[in-house]
């Protein structure tokens, strides 16, 4: 599993589904882009929400990175990225031979939700496999990548 976190003040989702327009937004918080390897768990999907919902990279009143999500009064807003599962080691063309397949990939974007969710994380999500408008204030900017599971390593970088 692989995840791109944003520190946001705001970010927004949307998709055409169904001939519908859908959305969803969050103000401050996190932007999580989520991408499933082959060979990621349930487990890592906890592990995961454990992460974020504790993770301290919101000010405190001296700027410094010492406040959790909750502390903070955020939420997460969590989109499915396949992309992450991909991998440009090589040639011009992304590969993504590793990535999971979306029947599974999409019980663990669910997982995910709802371990957050449990954690008491206020949780906005994306739409699974549908193409979508990402919008987001990046503050700070604030990004991280946080990595767990079957993905493969980077591999040797081609010439």
């Amino acid at each position: 599993m692989r995840c791109v976190v944003q520190r946001v003040s705001r970010a927004e989702v949307r998709a055409q589904v169904g001939g519908e327009e859908r959305r969803a937004a969050i103000g401050p918080g996190l932007l999580v882009l989520a991408g499933f390897h082959a060979g990621d768990s349930e487990g890592d999907c906890d592990w995961a929400a454990a992460k974020l919902a504790g993770l301290r990279v919101f000010p405190d009143a001296e700027g410094k990175m010492n406040l959790a999500l909750a502390e903070a009064g955020g939420a997460i807003l969590l989109v499915s990225q396949f992309t992450l599962a991909g991998s440009i080691a090589r040639g011009r063309r992304p590969s993504f031979d590793g990535a999971m397949a979306p029947a599974p990939a999409r019980a663990l974007f669910d997982r995910l939700a709802a371990r957050l969710r449990a954690e008491g994380v206020p949780v906005e999500t994306g739409f699974f496999r549908e193409h979508m408008a990402v919008e987001l204030v990046n503050d700070g900017p604030v990004t991280f990548v946080l990595a767990r599971g079957g993905e493969p390593g980077p591999g040797p970088v081609a010439p």
